[in-house]
């Protein structure tokens, strides 16, 4: 009974292990990375609780009646600042014995004298201690699905200015003690709303499914939850292409799921053979890789190459047809594969390739059927956060569909179909492609000082990180993002 369980157990677990779906696209942010956007989190954190805004307070003490107005931060000194992970968790943003400089209006009234001033306060022995939760969310978006807040300020003084400033300096701890019980208690939920609201409003600016152009989109969902170890931060995204005009249609991921082992700089990208093979998959479906070369496209050698070869069959079929335009319809019979080793990437690509002679006002007449079969070299390179592939045709071969005999005939086509390809083809692939693709980064965050490398089965990018906008920068920009976003929604319904 022991033995039948124990095999029940395996199975179900190889069934378990087998239905995990295999990531296209991964991205791991390494402790270096995390050390620059430490710089942009503290300048953001300082530029939040400067905002934070203090009720009026109003009390006696004794004889003296007292008002304090317009409490303002004016210098946050958070220099022992420190971002780090927490495995399994986040993120942890760490203040410690740090201060913080505001002033403060007083009115105050003792027995009939009457007085106002500014007080000047500094809180020192600040420490806040912040943990964020990073999950997935339902649309397989990364977000902040919770915060633990901690904060602290051992002391605070007080100094008085104005007409009675001495006379009543022993006020100063007792208000003091009061500013501080509600600073302590307004720097949490300033935090929350800064890694709730505002950030989390950043990550949803981050393409999750978007078009790359009119024929295809991409689908950059996280398939699980980030793995955060005291390292680094890893994402493992769906990295699929679609075909905008058949989302339903998609290449199953067979292929060997990328591995990123290094950590040396701030930030990787890798990508396996299904994200190539997708895309190329969806531009077949979509029906880009045909096309009909004819009159000016038709370079002129080989027109008078094909006149030469196909003289004697034309002149079977109608004298007639002699000086009529020829034509050649390429066509890809099958998605393109992509493969990828340790000395490069490469695809391959077969078509057929019809030769026409086209009679005016008269359907087209096939004069031979031949396949095509391509070997190109790619290359991946990547600028800011768009990634692009350069293809070099390799290798070219052409052999009829009717017989060897004819195959041996169309040797002579060989060279010059190459050299069209190369001239027509391959241009129009790389113009697809020179655009790139964006990866899912938010916008002020770009690649840069990038190195490739290929592995067998899938490519590893390493870069360092640029921010051309500051963390408050980016946010206020998807802020006002989405409210565009917002407005054209409800102009929309309008409509």
């Amino acid at each position: 009974m022991t033995s039948y369980f124990v095999h029940f157990l395996f199975l179900w677990s190889l069934s378990v292990m087998g239905s995990a779906e295999p990531a296209g696209c991964k991205i791991r942010i390494t402790d270096r990375g995390l050390d620059m956007l430490k710089y942009e989190t503290q300048k953001f954190v300082e530029e939040e609780l400067s905002n934070i805004s203090m009720p009026e307070m109003k009390g006696e003490e004794g004889r003296f009646q007292y008002t304090i107005t317009d409490v303002k931060i004016t210098e946050l000194n958070l220099t022992h600042a420190d971002l780090r992970f927490i495995p399994d968790v986040g993120l942890l943003f760490d203040v410690q014995n740090s201060s913080i400089s505001l002033t403060f209006n007083r009115r105050i009234l003792y027995w009939f004298f009457y007085d106002t001033g500014n007080i000047n306060a500094s809180a020192e022995g600040v420490n806040i201690n912040t943990a964020l939760n990073l999950i997935r969310d339902e649309e397989g978006r990364l977000k902040i699905n919770n915060i633990t807040c901690d904060a602290k300020i051992s002391k605070m003084s007080a100094k008085f200015s104005g007409t009675l400033g001495r006379v009543y300096g022993f006020l100063a701890r007792f208000l003091t003690t009061g500013m501080r019980f509600l600073l302590n208690q307004k720097i949490c939920p300033a935090l929350d709303h800064a890694a709730l609201v505002l950030v989390n409003s950043l990550l949803e600016t981050i393409p999750v499914r978007t078009e790359v152009d009119q024929f295809i989109g991409i689908d950059y969902s996280l398939i699980s939850d980030p793995v955060v170890t005291s390292r680094s931060l890893d994402m493992h995204f769906r990295g699929m292409f679609f075909d905008l005009s058949h989302q339903n249609i998609s290449l199953v991921n067979y292929a060997v799921e990328p591995v990123i082992k290094e950590y040396d700089r701030m930030v990787y990208l890798a990508l396996s053979e299904f994200f190539f093979d997708s895309g190329l998959f969806s531009y077949y479906t979509a029906g880009v890789f045909q096309m009909h070369i004819v009159n000016e496209k038709m370079p002129k050698d080989l027109e008078m190459l094909l006149r030469t070869t196909y003289f004697g069959f034309i002149m079977m079929l109608n004298p007639a047809l002699v000086d009529a335009p020829l034509s050649l319809q390429l066509a890809v019979n099958s998605p393109p594969k992509t493969s990828i080793k340790t000395s490069g990437a490469t695809v391959v690509m077969t078509a057929i390739v019809n030769v026409m002679v086209l009679p005016p006002g008269q359907p087209p007449v096939q004069l031979s059927s031949m396949t095509m079969e391509t070997k190109f070299n790619a290359k991946v390179s990547m600028r800011g956060k768009r990634l692009s592939v350069h293809a070099d045709l390799r290798r070219f071969k052409i052999f009829s569909n009717q017989s060897a005999l004819e195959s041996l005939a169309l040797i002579p086509l060989q060279a010059p179909l190459k050299t069209m390809l190369q001239m027509s083809v391959v241009p129009l692939i790389n113009n697809w492609t020179k655009r790139g693709v964006r990866i899912p980064l938010a916008d002020g965050m770009d690649f840069i000082e990038e190195v490739v490398e290929y592995h067998n089965g899938f490519i590893v990018i390493g870069a360092n990180l640029h921010f051309s906008k500051g963390l408050r920068e980016m946010v206020v920009g998807s802020s006002e993002m989405e409210q565009q976003t917002a407005n054209s929604t409800a102009t929309t319904s309008t409509a």
